[in-house]
Parts: structure tokens; C-alpha cells; sequence
């Protein structure tokens, strides 16, 4: 038993409404997947630079100090001292030049020891933590220095109880070694100021510096017995328990990483490490990416579910139509049918019977042509829908024109009565202009269902600021609003579409007057800036601003602030300006807003501009 036909209809639909949630899911988690991958790979690559960068950081700040003991190695007079009968003096002034030379190249402490390891000279002899005395036979970079010469080791000071690098040089004959102690405080401030997870490890995995302090001598790997037995000897890191670096691997992929926070919740990063030039230590750094991923996941599956819905409902729409098609062929077949069985019976009926076939073709023909005559009436109103759109949307530029008529019509009742026949005559001019100008419109409103040409011819800009000066002085003068004006030499043109341009500066004026309306001291005021090959109209006034959310919108059809506005002004202003090969761009703070129209120069030569009031 075959099912109803509206049934049927009702199950393919649930069945494609099923089928599209189940595609937009898997496109929003698709899409999410390749949004993360992406925002890894730009995480990835910045974290590279990163770490180049902090590298190269490193490595300059260690190699400034590594000249240090080569040259003081081969000072005479620290060579003297070290001797078993110095002369008098000798030794205070090579421990005051020592102080200087380390407050000077920013050492953390210079000393000289014996080769039986005793300290007899430091920078820092005269403190009461001296390390004039002290014996470090014991420090690896001692050992190194009488051996080869050179050595260096990262340690805990046994005096000062403070971490450093220790760099060290075996003096002439092996009478002794100086030693230059390097400090990362200060590059550790630098990390941590910035907010960034930096930390170095030696060849054993030993943090050395870190951004976080309680990272430093913990440990990316374990230290087995032997060598912390060795570690205890050398006293490198005092009583430090060398615990492991609370940093974890994820299965996610190799390069990331769970960082524990202590009380807080442990964070997903981003980490990359690469060797320290001239030592064995390596550079690590933490990149957090919790938040940048999962900010390109959301935007990732926003964009795969729109696309999708947008994708899946134009099918939705397509097959709709295909099945209304369908639907009327089949049910046009089933019409020819019945009139081919009408036809066959009537064949073998009475002449009246095929007379009555024959009116019922006419009748056919007829209420086809009706059909035809339907469907152009209805594109018919398609367009002359769309023409009232542009109407409305062009209303307030002819109203502004036609109010401007008004007020010159009345001034010159005025001045004719006063006998100021000239100023009349002027104002009857403007009036010619004024209804050019509508006639322009009109022309505009008249030619919309062709799509504009984008003429570009010379075009003055004085005419074009001339003409809106007309259009808007009086209602500038009425509402007390100061309206700043060039004055430009009328060679200086531009290229474009003269009478949509000055549409262009009126909407942008209009604009600017409504915003400074009922503020203190409203100014409004139109500027030019000549530069090569470009020319700039600037529109500004001194109202509160266009907030920093709308901002990006005020070009887009049907977007308005305003209660009565239709949205449509800029954004058909800025399509005339892109027509005419230039931009219009907006610029807005607290202290008012800037309209900038920059256009193609049609002459070469720079002029200077005076600002002249209304």
C-alpha cells in the first residue's frame, strides 16, 4: 500500500532537514579543526620569530661580558698583584679599578684568585660579604681556567647565595685565574615584564634562568644519583632539590604542553627551544595559545555554519523550485491528456460537439496570452519596486535643492522691493542652478533601471563646493552653524561625474550639520589638500563622534543612526566615488568627525587654498 502523496512530501522533508543538521554539524566541526590548525601554524610561526629573537637577546648580553676576563687577564698590574710581594697600594687600587670596571660593564662581581684557588683581589673587597679569602678550588671554572685555559659554569655564589654565570681566565705563567660573575636579573625582569614564559636549561636539563622564579633549578628530566653527587661537590646549585619543571606533555601534538600553575589551573602552551650559541645550555619558550585558538575555533565554526546554512538553504530553495516544476509539467501533461481523450471522443460527435472543442482551443489561447500578459505586468512592478526604492532613497537630495529655491525665491521678493536689482538677478541665477541640479536628479532617478556609466571628465572642484555651498548655506545661516569654505582657483578640477560628486559633498555636509546641531559653537568645515595625481575633500565638524561599534558600519545599505534616515546616503555615496576612480574613507574621535574623498587630479600643478567662513 503506497503511502499519501503529502506524506511522502512531509518524509523526504524531515529526511532533508535531518540530512542538513547532520552536514552543518560535521561543517562547524570541520571547520573548527581547520580554524585550530591554522591558528596553531600562525602561533607556531610567531613563536619562532619569538625565540629568534630572545636568542639572539641571550647570546649578546653573555658574549658582552665573555671579553671581560680575556682583557683583564693580560692586565700588568693585576698580574703584579697576584705576586707573593705586591707593592704597597697596589692591591686597594686594583680592587677600586676592579669595582669600577663591574659597575661600569654591569658584571655582577670580579675576582682574582691564586692558583692554589685563594681570592686575593674582588670588585667587591671593601663589602662585608668579600670574596677576597675564599677558596675555589673546588668550582669547576677554576678547575677549567688552570687546565685550558678558559672555563665557565653556571652556580649558586657560595657568599652571595646568588645564581650566575661565572667566566673565567688562567692568568700569564698560571699564577692565578680572574673570574667575571654574569647575573640574568635583569633579563629575567625584561621576560617577565613582557608576560612571556622564557626559562634556559643546561646540557642536563637544569633550568638555569627563568621568567618564573620557582622554575629555576627544577629540572626537565630526572638527575640520577651520580649526578647529583657531583652537583652536591661542586656546590653549583646549594641545597636546590632539583624537583621536575611542572611542565607535561599532551597527546595532542609533540609541541604542546600542560604548564602547571601551582594552586591554579594548569595552562596549554606552545612550546619551541633552540640552542644558545657558544654554550650548551638551550632557550626555551612558552607560547599560551588557550585563548587565540579557541577564539579562531569559534570563528572558524561560525564561518562553516553560515556557509553551510547559506549552501543548504539556496539547495533547499533550488530543489523547492525543480519540484514546483515538476509539478505544473506534470500537471500541464495531465491537462493535454484530458484534452487529447476530449478531443478523441468529440472526433466521432456531431459537428456541434467539434465547434464546441474549437472554442474551448480559443479559450486555451486566450487565457495563455492572459499569462503572458500577467507575467510582464509582474516584472513590470519588480522594477518599478525597485525605482521607488531609489526614490526614497534620493528624497532628502531633492529636498534640500527645492528648500534652497524656496529661501532664495523669498529672498528676492525682498530684494526686489529694496531695489537690488543685481543681487536679485544673482539669486535667480542660483535658483537656474538649484533646479538644474533636480533636473540632474531626476535625470538620475529617471536612468536607474541602466546601470550608471562612471563617466570621468575634468570636473571643477570649485563649482562642486560652489554648488553645495547653494544648496546648504541657508540652512547653515538659520541654524547658526559656521560653515568654513575654500577658495580654490577654478582651474583646479578633478575627474568624475560633476553633478554626482557635488550629490556626493551635499550628503556629506547634510550629514555633518545634523551631527553638530544644538552643540556649542557648531562648525563645519570643507577642506582640500592637493597632492600628485591625488586631490582630497575633506568634510569635517566638531560634533560628539561616531561611536567606535558603528563605526565599520556606516557605509552599509539601510544602516542609519538617525530616527527618520533610510541608511542609504553613504552607502550610495561612496559607490559614486569608487565610480569616479576614488575613495571615501571616515575618520572619527571624541573631538568630531572627518569624511575624506580623495579623487584623481586632472591638473599637475599644487595651489595654495584660502579658508574663507559662511
Amino acid at each position: 500500500m503506497s503511502e499519501p502523496p503529502g506524506l511522502e512530501v512531509r518524509h523526504r522533508t524531515g529526511v532533508f532537514v535531518i540530512l542538513g543538521l547532520v552536514v552543518m554539524a560535521l561543517a562547524v566541526w570541520l571547520g573548527g579543526r581547520v580554524a585550530e590548525r591554522l591558528a596553531l601554524t600562525d602561533l607556531r610561526r610567531t613563536a619562532q620569530s619569538t625565540l629568534g629573537l630572545q636568542v639572539a637577546a641571550l647570546s649578546a648580553e653573555m658574549q658582552r661580558q665573555s671579553a671581560l676576563p680575556l682583557a683583564l687577564a693580560t692586565d700588568p698590574e693585576i698580574v703584579r698583584a697576584v705576586g707573593s710581594a705586591p707593592e704597597p697600594g697596589l692591591v686597594e687600587s686594583v680592587n677600586i679599578r676592579l669595582g669600577e670596571i663591574a659597575r661600569a660593564t654591569g658584571a655582577a662581581v670580579i675576582y682574582v684568585t691564586r692558583a692554589d684557588g685563594l681570592t686575593v683581589l674582588a670588585s667587591n673587597a671593601n663589602d662585608a660579604r668579600s670574596f677576597v679569602g675564599n677558596d675555589y678550588t673546588f668550582r669547576p671554572y677554576f678547575q677549567q681556567a688552570m687546565k685550558t685555559g678558559s672555563g665557565s659554569q653556571f652556580a649558586l655564589g657560595t657568599v652571595s647565595g646568588r645564581p650566575g654565570y661565572y667566566l673565567s681566565r688562567r692568568l700569564p705563567d698560571s699564577v692565578g685565574v680572574v673570574v667575571v660573575k654574569i647575573e640574568f636579573d635583569a633579563v629575567e625582569a625584561a621576560w617577565r615584564a613582557a608576560r612571556e614564559g622564557v626559562f634556559v636549561t643546561d646540557a642536563r636539563g637544569i633550568v638555569l634562568v627563568a621568567s618564573e622564579p620557582s622554575w629555576r633549578f627544577t629540572a626537565l628530566r630526572g638527575i640520577d644519583a651520580a649526578e647529583r653527587a657531583r652537583i652536591a661537590v661542586a656546590l653549583e646549585f646549594g641545597d636546590a632539590p632539583l624537583s621536575p619543571l611542572p611542565i607535561f606533555p599532551t597527546d595532542e601534538a609533540s609541541n604542546l604542553v600542560r604548564v602547571g600553575n601551582g594552586a591554579r589551573p594548569a595552562w596549554l602552551a606552545l612550546t619551541l627551544d633552540a640552542v644558545v650559541p657558544g654554550t650548551s645550555w638551550r632557550l626555551h619558550t612558552l607560547t599560551p595559545i588557550a585563548a587565540a585558538v579557541e577564539r579562531e575555533r569559534v570563528q572558524g565554526r561560525l564561518i562553516a555554519l553560515l556557509a553551510t546554512g547559506l549552501a543548504w538553504g539556496s539547495l533547499a530553495t533550488w530543489l523547492a523550485r525543480q519540484r514546483r516544476i515538476r509539478t505544473r509539467f506534470t500537471e500541464a501533461a495531465a491537462r493535454r491528456e484530458e484534452l487529447e481523450r476530449r478531443v478523441a471522443e468529440r472526433t466521432q460527435a456531431l459537428s456541434d460537439a467539434n465547434r464546441q472543442l474549437v472554442a474551448e482551443m480559443e479559450e486555451r489561447r486566450r487565457s495563455e496570452a492572459e499569462r503572458e500578459r500577467l507575467g510582464r505586468e509582474l516584472a513590470q512592478a519588480g522594477r518599478l519596486a525597485a525605482l521607488g526604492q531609489f526614490a526614497a532613497s534620493m528624497a532628502h537630495e531633492i529636498n534640500q535643492p527645492l528648500a534652497a529655491i524656496r529661501s532664495y525665491a523669498d529672498n528676492t521678493a525682498i530684494l526686489v522691493r529694496r531695489g537690488r536689482i543685481e543681487d536679485a538677478a544673482e539669486n535667480v541665477s542660483a535658483i537656474g542652478r538649484l533646479t538644474e541640479r533636480i533636473g540632474g536628479l531626476t535625470r538620475q532617478l529617471k536612468g536607474f533601471a541602466r546601470r550608471a556609466s562612471g563617466r570621468r571628465e575634468p570636473v571643477s572642484l570649485a563649482g562642486v563646493i560652489r554648488g553645495t555651498v547653494e544648496v546648504v548655506g541657508a540652512r547653515a545661516q538659520e541654524a547658526g552653524i559656521r560653515l568654513d569654505r575654500p577658495t580654490l582657483a577654478p582651474d583646479l578640477v578633478v575627474l568624475g561625474d560633476g553633478p554626482r560628486l557635488e550629490q556626493v559633498v551635499i550628503n556629506l555636509v547634510q550629514n555633518a550639520l545634523d551631527a553638530v546641531a544644538g552643540r556649542p559653537d557648531p562648525q563645519v568645515a570643507l577642506m582640500v589638500e592637493v597632492g600628485e595625481g591625488r586631490i582630497v575633500l575633506s568634510v569635517s565638524d566638531n560634533g560628539p563622534g561616531i561611536p567606535e561599534p558603528v563605526r565599520a558600519q556606516v557605509f552599509d545599505a539601510f544602516f542609519t543612526t538617525k530616527a527618520d534616515g533610510l541608511g542609504l546616503g553613504l552607502a550610495i555615496s561612496r559607490g559614486i566615488v569608487e565610480e569616479c576612480g576614488g575613495t571615501l574613507s571616515v575618520i572619527s574621535g571624541e573631538n568630531g568627525t572627518v569624511f575624506r574623498m580623495e579623487l584623481m587630479s586632472a591638473s599637475e600643478p599644487v595651489r595654495e587654498t584660502v579658508q574663507e567662513t559662511l
